[in-house]
């Protein structure tokens, strides 16, 4: 009698498990079930969407924020709000699609340069010096636990918020009044350490051993406003410190008109960047109140213009963004806005914000022999395919420089504070 080979039957049994899991998806109605999605976000202005549930199967909205077609299968979005398709097989309930309806919003695309200036909150620690007493060079802010990218809010309880301020209390330390109280910010974490100024033999005067700064300025481009409310969206990333390199925590801040004067070509390895002037004392166009991974966002004075599409546009969702051809505004010369040719050689429909959704190559042989691709100072030119703003520049790939990052116009929207999810009604 033939002995029974236990490894070799559960060998077998294991492939053929394993061989009918990845023959499962292709098996037709399994397949069906798996290309229907679990979300779907739609504007609600948008054209009916074809979805394929088969025609033995059955289908029904679950709330007024959506019709379904049982005969062409498609989804009408409705009115404003959360709902649900619920599709059935034999019967049963198999898959539910949570179908989201957002407001219709149109922008007007931007393209200008603008300069900013931003103003930190409280004073923003740069680096530190050593300070001689006579005996010995040391920095009493290192000594204190203040490091290179800390904010100083508060001395002794006097709130600060430019360096003007920081030097009259310092000068009016007495040692016998003991060390300073310094609250600090760092990140999101505020304390208060003690410091103590220490009188420079050589300047004849007491100093903290810290270099701060309380303010940074720079060039961007605008990439829309929305006409009702004002409110503006521009570059596309955060302003972060030249020293620190980590985000400014700003105060306020205001932007104003930019004159382009010259491009400094970008090349492989070395990106490229506008040269721009613009005056501190120049008339401000707008506000800065929000400086955020997505950009800065603020209330424009007065409604901006850009000479070439100066009607508010619609907009799209990161999902709705193709593969294929789309347009840039930006500026490469003085004032003026122009528009040029951009391939979407990817594009990640998003569910959850984030600043890299699609990837842009410049096509437009005339700005590529001006500026060789994308150049500092860029970020924040507006992207339009197909009639719709669908986002903005956002980084240079520095081994190529025709090609580079661009973010998704939902997440500058949300950020700005123009709700596209407003006034949802959730399905009962």
């Amino acid at each position: 009698m033939k002995k029974i080979n236990h490894n070799f039957i559960r060998y077998s049994f294991g492939s053929l498990l394993l061989l009918s899991i990845l023959l499962l998806p292709f098996i037709s109605p399994v397949a069906q079930y798996l290309s229907i999605p679990t979300e779907i976000t739609v504007l609600k202005s948008d054209k009916p969407i074809a979805m394929e549930f088969g025609e033995s199967r059955s289908v029904y909205a679950s709330s007024s924020v959506i019709k379904f077609d049982q005969d062409s299968q498609e989804i009408k979005p409705n009115e404003v709000g959360s709902g649900s398709l619920v599709y059935e097989a034999a019967g049963v309930p198999a898959k539910k699609v949570d179908v989201r309806v957002v407001e219709d919003i149109k922008v007007i695309p931007g393209g200008q340069s603008i300069g900013v200036k931003l103003n930190t909150t409280g004073v923003l620690i740069v680096g530190h010096h050593k300070v001689s007493d006579g005996q010995k060079s040391f920095s009493p802010g290192e000594e204190a636990g203040i490091k290179v990218g800390d904010m100083i809010l508060k001395i002794n309880g006097q709130k600060v918020e430019s360096m003007d301020e920081v030097g009259p209390i310092v000068q009016k330390f007495k040692q016998k009044d003991g060390p300073l109280d310094v609250e600090v910010k760092r990140n999101d974490e505020i304390f208060t350490t003690q410091l103590t100024p220490i009188f420079d033999e050589k300047d004849q005067k007491y100093q903290l051993g810290l270099y701060i700064r309380d303010s940074a300025a720079g060039i961007g481009t605008m990439t829309f406003y929305e006409p009702k409310s004002k409110k503006y969206g521009a570059l596309g990333h955060v302003i972060s410190d030249m020293d620190t390199k980590k985000p400014i925590d700003i105060n306020k801040g205001t932007i104003v008109e930019s004159n382009v004067t010259s491009i400094k070509k970008g090349s492989n390895g070395v990106p490229g960047e506008k040269q721009a002037e613009f005056s501190i004392k120049a008339d401000r166009i707008g506000s800065v109140t929000r400086n955020s991974p997505f950009g800065i966002f603020g209330v424009l004075d007065e409604e901006v213009t850009n000479g070439i599409s100066d009607k508010a546009l619609p907009i799209a969702l990161s999902h709705q963004v193709k593969e294929g051809p789309a347009k840039i505004l930006t500026v490469v010369d003085g004032e003026k806005v122009e528009e040029f040719d951009v391939e979407i050689v990817s594009s990640i429909p998003q569910k959850h914000p984030a600043t890299k959704g699609m990837i842009v190559k410049i096509t437009d042989e005339e700005l590529l022999q001006k500026t060789g691709g994308i150049v500092q100072g860029m970020s924040g030119s507006p992207i339009i395919q197909d009639g719709k703003v669908i986002g903005a520049i956002t980084h240079v790939f520095v081994n190529d420089p025709t090609s580079g990052y661009g973010v998704h116009i939902e997440w500058m929207l949300n950020e700005a504070g123009i709700n596209i999810y407003k006034n949802e009604q959730k399905a009962s």
